[in-house]
């Protein structure tokens, strides 16, 4: 039986890592590099051991266009072997509101709770690009958030979340870098602006490599799951996965570390 998925979007914990007698299951990302939308998915691939067909039947829940579209692929940096999520989408660049958005999640096969994450992580995207361009959340027309990738990134990850139904979810500080990002408003400086805005409270730690680390997309989903953030938790580790994303820094593997145990 899945836990009330309330619990995870206001940030209630238990504390010590206990609830009557019993070690909480916990899940903990140790961000090497950065953490990305599609990092989060092939870390929770794995910690789900989803077989492609269960996966497919996921994704086809989201949205039709969303069928087969995510491989979870063996992938090697520096004769290190890990797993990426490999996606394949049709081009599909809508601009869409949050309304848009919000409706598209509702009208879906997903599950109650993944529908209510999926919907807080939009939101507080929403929210976070309101106040960098000075215009009510309602009035945001997303561009790549909007897009189909980020769609699949934020609602599949909702899911898998759900799926595993963690009842500690605790993540490193997020490295963060100096230099600039390509984006829909042109060529910025590194945090992009939508993450400047969703930092605050998070623990960072300075990384050595330059430009983007953390997606909007991601801090969105660790907000709204409600991940707490510190030094690994104690835990027995069950199940562990090294991730890789696609983004490729010098002198640097860009990956994260997933584990799953109680």
């Amino acid at each position: 039986m899945k836990k009330d998925s309330s619990q995870h979007v206001h940030g209630h914990r238990h504390e010590h890592g206990h609830e009557h007698g019993h070690a909480a299951k916990t899940l903990t990302i140790r961000s090497h590099s950065g953490l990305s939308g599609d990092m989060m998915l092939a870390g929770l691939i794995c910690m789900n051991g989803l077989d492609q067909e269960v996966l497919d039947q996921k994704l086809a829940s989201i949205m039709p266009e969303l069928a087969s579209s995510v491989r979870l692929i063996r992938s090697e940096i520096g004769g290190i072997g890990g797993w990426s999520a490999q996606v394949s989408l049709p081009h599909q660049h809508e601009h869409r509101t949050l309304a848009d958005i919000l409706a598209l999640i509702e009208s879906s096969g997903m599950t109650a709770g993944a529908k209510k994450h999926a919907a807080a992580t939009f939101t507080l995207l929403a929210q976070a690009e309101s106040r960098v361009h000075g215009a009510r959340p309602e009035d945001i027309c997303f561009h790549e958030v909007g897009a189909l990738d980020s769609i699949l990134d934020i609602c599949l990850n909702c899911e898998l979340f759900l799926a595993l139904s963690p009842e500690r979810f605790v993540v490193s500080p997020l490295p963060m870098a100096d230099g600039s990002i390509r984006c829909a408003h042109g060529v910025l400086p590194a945090p992009a602006p939508a993450v400047l805005e969703l930092l605050d409270g998070v623990p960072v730690r300075p990384f050595a490599g330059s430009g983007e680390t953390v997606t909007p997309t991601a801090i969105a989903l660790l907000k709204a799951l409600g991940a707490e953030f510190g030094p690994w938790p104690a835990m027995n580790i069950e199940k562990h996965a090294l991730v890789y994303g696609t983004r490729i820094f010098e002198n640097a593997a860009n990956g994260a570390v997933f584990a799953f145990g109680s």
